[in-house]
């Protein structure tokens, strides 16, 4: 029997040109890329040509994007990491009814820690209403984040929109966009956010692969300590 395979939403097959690809990094060009010797910085160079790729196809410096291993710890570092650093300043964050868990969890764990989340309600059409986040905002708002394409129903909400709210306020904007990237344009400069996450087995690439845009500015504490790889996140 012959599979029609219609769930490229959930995950895709890996590509065959990433494939061949990646296969030299296994079998030949496998040094620790923090290494000084030929091995290593073969596979420093062939990272920071990822991250230059990267970059050019979401309209940022190759300086401003973070490996992570998947979408949910680009969110997780994205949402915790920020909060932490803004916490003299804040501890309010808006986000949406409809999020992923990867950013639902993370803001309840958020809330455990003393935060305060607003869950802004949405359209039945599964569309935040600018007006009611607006609306939501206090002097404590630190963060807001909103997923760019919904994972269960489609919406694509008005980032740009919340974007230019998020900048007059002066409050930090994170999307997650793993399920926009490759189906809507993706351009950090024209959606205004200040972090985007990405995963890459949505997009034909391999499991265990994401990406976290932080702007040139933004404060992010780590998470993970005793590592020096990827700016110290």
């Amino acid at each position: 029997m012959k599979w029609i395979y219609l769930d490229n939403s959930a995950t895709t097959k890996v590509d065959d040109e990433v494939v061949n690809a990646m296969l030299p990094y296994f079998t030949e060009k496998y040094g620790n890329a923090s290494s000084l010797y030929t091995l290593g910085r073969e596979a420093h160079e062939a990272i920071e040509v990822a991250r230059g790729q990267v970059a050019s196809a979401i309209g940022a410096s190759p300086a401003e994007i973070v490996f992570t291993s998947g979408g949910t710890e680009s969110d997780n570092i994205a949402i915790i990491g920020s909060a932490l650093a803004a916490r003299k300043r804040g501890q309010h964050i808006i986000t949406s009814a409809i999020e992923h868990p990867a950013v639902l969890e993370t803001c309840r764990h958020l809330e455990k820690d003393g935060y305060k989340v607003t869950y802004v309600p949405v359209t039945p059409e599964g569309v935040v209403k600018v007006d009611d986040l607006a609306a939501a905002i206090t002097k404590e708002t630190i963060l807001i984040t909103i997923m760019q394409v919904n994972n269960e129903i489609g919406t694509i909400q008005p980032i740009a929109e919340i974007g230019r709210i998020a900048k007059e306020k002066g409050i930090k904007f994170h999307t997650d966009a793993v399920q926009a990237m490759g189906k809507v344009k993706v351009n950090v400069n024209d959606l205004g956010v200040d972090m985007l996450s990405l995963s890459g087995h949505k997009i034909h690439g391999p499991k265990g692969t994401g990406v976290l845009y932080v702007r040139k500015g933004t404060p992010v504490r780590s998470l993970v300590y005793g590592g020096g790889h990827e700016r110290g996140i």
